[in-house]
């Protein structure tokens, strides 16, 4: 089993600084639309985040030029600008050397300035073609957007100022994924006017987490069919690098929403990772061909738009390489679930495996295109291990949800893991996880390791797996198809085991029948009373007074 990474703290919110990002949203009320608010606030923070980053790497080469003992030394003027200006000096650590104006000392010191807004949108031209320049496909990351807003001169110096704060400190918060996390808040906040009715629901930090540590993605193709602004990767990528797996990886993606492709691009970007994500509907308009078979993802982390309808299956071709079966018997239009499942599973490698947020009734439903697919899934040995979540997980939905692990490398011989293939993990995490908030819950260190290390136990060779009442259990695929094939845990997993009180049970039966004889004598005497004053009512009409 891979080392454990250890998450600092118990649980919490993915988000600390919701004021700020209110007062964020009053300078841009009125001159923006909600569902645009993250564009504004999330293009200025990549600005300042590549700006804190050249700025770091310009001090670093000052001070290894005035250090006799650094190669960078010299008391040459000349040459010391020379180095501080050489663009490689800056590519070579990934941070790219911006123009003054590009600048975030530069855009505040100039926020009062009448002209801050055309300030700004300069900067992001000139970054969009400093990005261009290195990768052509990074060209129109940054658009100019502040000049034909409707915001004033003052509100845009109101959100560079806010930003300012250490809060929104790249260099200040290295392991706060704060483009994730604030791209939910406004999801969140606004979420009609941002569609969430259409499915964008973020997923929170201690999902993605959980997730990761599941999964174990250590090397090779990583990939996200629907990516959103990044959070899994980031995740992803922070796991290959507490276990110092930092070069051999490569993350693919795609994502629907072309605002949200843009802003997915930047917060890779600041992460320094090998990536390629593209545009476009992942049911429909497959980017990525060719990620299959051998050449398929080794690590699939997900989080689909839940339960979509309407989303044109008819437009399939017949013979879809992503379907199990027969189009008519294996899709549904009222419903995309299965559809996911079909399309992560085409993109696995022969020993990948897939991590994938889920709606919970995607474990029982009965509808046929979906029925279908969920049983031939489990037949033919797929599903690895479902996880049921508790309730108050997600800011943007209150839609129930699960984890879907599926895996090709359940054959047991790849050398790490055991033969599992007549076997699925049921685990049930309902009564787990910490209130962080009135609305919100989370899960904790000790509960993303319990999870993690149940199912590793179970999988891993030399793993000692035990069953445990109310929470865990191994069950058959012959156990899964007597229920119906239906895969909530709580059908198998049966109820927590009540803790022994040390009293016999002869001796505790003769005290529970004692006072319930107590309770029928107490209760005929009742009724008893009750028709004696019912009586005297009768007989003494309206001069009589019933007693008990």
């Amino acid at each position: 089993m891979a080392k454990q990474t250890k998450t600092k703290g118990a649980a919490k919110a993915d988000i600390s600084f919701e004021d700020k990002l209110w007062n964020a949203a009053n300078e841009l009320r009125g001159a923006v639309a909600e569902n645009q608010y993250k564009d504004y606030v999330l293009s200025l923070l990549f600005v300042k985040h590549l700006s804190e980053r050249y700025h770091a790497r310009y001090t670093q080469l000052e001070m290894e030029l005035n250090e006799p003992e650094s190669p960078y030394y010299t008391t040459k003027e000349a040459e010391k600008q020379a180095t501080l200006t050489d663009p490689l000096e800056y590519t070579s650590k990934k941070v790219y050397m911006l123009p003054r104006e590009a600048t975030w000392p530069y855009l505040r010191q100039n926020a009062t300035q009448d002209d801050i807004k055309v300030k700004v949108d300069n900067a992001f031209m000139l970054i969009d073609d400093l990005l261009a320049a290195t990768n052509p496909d990074h060209r129109g990351l940054l658009p100019p957007i502040f000049v034909k807003s409707q915001l004033s001169a003052v509100q845009t110096a109101g959100l560079i100022n806010l930003f300012s704060s250490e809060e929104f400190s790249e260099d200040k918060n290295p392991e706060t994924d704060l483009y994730g996390r604030i791209y939910e808040y406004y999801i969140g906040k606004f979420a009609m006017a941002e569609g969430s009715g259409a499915g964008q629901f973020f997923t929170p930090g201690s999902i993605v987490q959980l997730l990761v540590e599941m999964i174990e993605p250590l090397s090779g193709r990583i990939m996200d069919l629907a990516i959103g602004s990044g959070g899994m990767m980031v995740q992803s990528v922070k796991f290959l690098k507490a276990h110092s797996y930092t070069h051999d990886y490569m993350i693919y993606g795609q994502e629907r929403y072309e605002g949200t492709l843009r802003l997915c691009k930047m917060n890779l970007l600041l992460r320094n990772m090998n990536f390629e994500v593209k545009l476009g509907d992942s049911l429909l308009e497959d980017k990525f061909p060719d990620i299959t078979g051998s050449k398929g993802a080794d690590y699939l982390l997900m989080n689909p738009p839940f339960n979509i309808s309407q989303w044109h299956p008819e437009v399939l071709h017949d013979e879809d390489p992503r379907l199990f079966g027969p189009k008519e018997a294996f899709t549904t239009n009222g419903n995309a679930n299965y559809m996911w499942f079909q399309t992560i599973w085409h993109h696995l490698s022969p020993r990948g495996t897939a991590g994938i947020v889920m709606a919970n009734g995607a474990m029982t439903t009965g509808t046929q295109g979906e029925k279908n697919v969920r049983e031939y899934m489990i037949e033919n040995g797929m599903v690895d291990c479902i996880v049921q979540l508790p309730d108050k997980l997600f800011l943007t939905t209150g839609i129930p949800a699960c984890l879907f692990i599926l895996s090709k490398n359940r054959d047991g011989r790849d050398g790490q893991h055991r033969e599992r293939s007549n076997e699925i993990l049921f685990i049930d995490t309902r009564k787990m996880g910490t209130m962080v908030s009135r609305k919100l819950r989370a899960f904790g260190e000790e509960d993303i390791k319990r999870i993690a290390d149940t199912y590793h136990q179970w999988r891993n060779l030399g793993g000692k797996h035990e069953d445990v009442d109310g929470y865990c259990k191994a069950a058959t695929l012959t156990e899964v198809k007597e229920q119906g094939y239906v895969l909530t845990p709580g059908r198998y997993v049966g109820s927590e085991a009540e803790e022994d009180d040390g009293v016999p049970f002869e001796e505790k039966m003769q005290i529970l029948t004692a006072k319930l004889n107590e309770q029928f004598e107490r209760s005929n005497h009742l009724q008893q009373k009750i028709k004696n004053n019912l009586q005297s009512l009768v007989g003494g009409g309206e001069q009589a007074q019933p007693t008990l």
